[in-house]
């Protein structure tokens, strides 16, 4: 990162704290999935029946739920699981819809139409309800929920990458770059895809919230993890039993770690574009 840069970084910070309070919530978040297990005082799946569902204290921060097990240690450790789902699957989604997207861009004609077509009619489901589909058909495992919270996502790469390189296929440098001898996939991947990679930064913080919030709903409805692994949306459908017996700690909890987790990725995409959107500059 330049100091120009830097300094224009820190001057949008600045005028927003908004972002960069997301920012410290982020590095907080990954602080906690790194030594998560290191921090946790209790194992989060042993069960201790003699302890269930007792309220938030001193001996158990968040309290337990209805096998005893301790909720702080649960969130901690559910946090590693939902981040490797969301990341695995923006990573997926980035890579192949970021080079598709590029190569349809820049070729035009009936591939980029088809492809086009292709994500129109994916964007025309509603993309939980696919996801739903998806998991149901292959199981639900680890695996095919990230495989598909990373189809969902293709769509959105896709057609950034199409409309950005579209626009830029004609270009002088690009013209300049072929003229070298530079091959149509050289110019794509090493002059294009460079180029728009900075604006995409800001779709995979937005998608990074979007895929946590997806994985706890699968989880929520019994379509994703299995229990009894640690995971947000499978505490919450179990504490959801017991609202009404004013157990409120149970759902009260994940809940509002997973609000914290999207809003604060939200913020932060928001805040990248302000960053990187060239207007601001001037």
């Amino acid at each position: 990162m330049t100091s120009a840069t830097l300094r224009h970084s820190v001057w949008i910070l600045r005028g927003n704290p908004l972002t960069a309070v997301a920012a410290a919530g982020v590095a907080l978040f990954v602080l906690v999935v790194i030594f998560g297990p290191w921090i946790v005082p209790y194992d989060p799946v042993v069960s201790n029946v003699s302890e269930a569902l007792q309220p938030p204290s001193a001996v158990h921060l968040a309290g337990t739920d209805q096998l005893g097990r301790d909720v702080f240690s649960r969130l901690v450790i559910a946090a590693r699981l939902d981040l490797a789902i969301a990341v695995s699957a923006v990573g997926i989604s980035f890579v192949i819809g970021a080079v598709l997207g590029a190569f349809c861009g820049y070729a035009g004609g009936r591939l980029d139409r088809g492809v086009g077509r292709f994500v129109d009619v994916m964007m025309a489901f509603p993309l939980f309800v696919l996801a739903m589909a998806m998991v149901a058909a292959l199981g639900n495992r680890i695996e095919n929920i990230v495989i598909a919270t990373a189809i969902i996502n293709l769509p959105f790469y896709i057609r950034f990458a199409r409309a950005e390189v579209n626009v830029r296929r004609n270009v002088g440098w690009v013209e300049a770059a072929r003229a070298c001898g530079e091959s149509h996939f050289s110019v794509v991947l090493r002059f294009l895809l460079p180029n728009i990679l900075p604006a995409m930064a800001v779709q995979i913080s937005l998608n990074l919230g979007w895929a946590i919030l997806n994985a706890a709903g699968l989880s929520f409805i019994g379509l994703g993890v299995k229990p009894p692994t640690p995971e947000w949306g499978i505490m919450v459908a179990e504490g959801a039993r017991f609202i009404s017996t004013g157990r409120w700690w149970l759902v009260a909890f994940p809940g509002l770690a997973l609000m914290m987790a999207v809003l604060c990725f939200n913020l932060l995409g928001d805040g990248m574009r302000d960053i990187l959107d060239p207007r601001m500059r001037t």
